[in-house]
């Protein structure tokens, strides 16, 4: 299957350290040699990139690893296509307008019966099963949430709800942003680390790179990163719940839900 990488930050952060990590397992220490992609929130706008060829051969991937871009939210996405030629149509994060905001999503798993999704306002533009549920599932909420919610936790409710209908068919693991939150959702695998003051020094466990974030931070730095799997090996990674949503801001986690509505 696909894997996931995610960071959430209260100040403009780069993500090249981990996404060196990250990229080995695009057909190097990993097998997801079918496209890769990710897409940074920075300044009130959003960028991506996005490529069919695997990320350790990837020029593009070798000018992320090595260009700071600072974000506060970022998503990537290795792919090991399943369902869906390997094309740049769907190559993950997809990406769509709600709100007047750009909304991103990247799946991993695989879904049965998800032609049978009914769609309304999104129509998907490659042919994957990934893009089909991110075409629905921000349909249902444009359906119940016209205009974006003043009180934002109904929204993550149903979004919530969604998720868990969307995991009945499958693996669903999900990440998604909106530019204000990052939203994670675990079906089977997802790990998250929080790094803040007093910061010390990572190893990843793809790559020989080490790198002592004392260095590069503030004590009043919050940095949250996510991966299907923990990238480093020296540090303790928290493995999500499968039926856990967490919503991140600045770092930091907003609201949990799970399976039995505790938030």
């Amino acid at each position: 299957m696909c894997e996931l990488l995610g960071m959430s930050a209260n100040v403009p952060t780069d993500i090249c350290f981990s996404f060196a990590g990250f990229l080995h397992r695009g057909g190097g220490t990993g097998p997801h040699r079918d496209g890769w992609g990710i897409a940074f929130y920075e300044a009130g706008g959003y960028r991506d990139f996005r490529d069919p060829h695997p990320s350790v051969e990837s020029p593009i991937a070798r000018l992320i690893r090595d260009y700071p871009i600072k974000s506060h939210i970022v998503i990537s996405h290795i792919r090991q296509a399943n369902v869906g030629q390997i094309s740049l149509a769907n190559t993950h994060p997809f990406t769509r307008e709600l709100w007047g905001r750009q909304w991103c999503y990247a799946h991993n798993g695989q879904l049965a019966d998800w032609q049978g999704l009914p769609l309304s306002f999104y129509r998907p533009v490659g042919g994957t099963d990934s893009e089909h549920a991110f075409c629905y599932l921000l349909g249902e909420l444009r359906r119940r949430f016209p205009e974006p919610p003043a009180d934002p936790e109904p929204m993550w409710r149903a979004l919530h709800e969604l998720c868990e209908q969307l995991r009945g068919l499958g693996v669903f693991n999900l990440l998604l942003a909106d530019g204000h939150y990052l939203y994670a959702y675990c079906s089977t695998k997802l790990a998250h680390i929080t790094r803040r003051a007093p910061f010390g020094e990572a190893t990843l466990s793809d790559a020989e790179l080490c790198v002592d974030f004392v260095e590069h931070t503030t004590p009043d730095d919050v940095v949250s990163v996510l991966a299907t799997e923990p990238l480093t090996h020296n540090e303790a990674w928290v493995r999500m719940a499968p039926g856990e949503l967490l919503v991140w801001r600045d770092g930091e986690i907003q609201a949990r839900l799970k399976s039995d509505g505790v938030s």
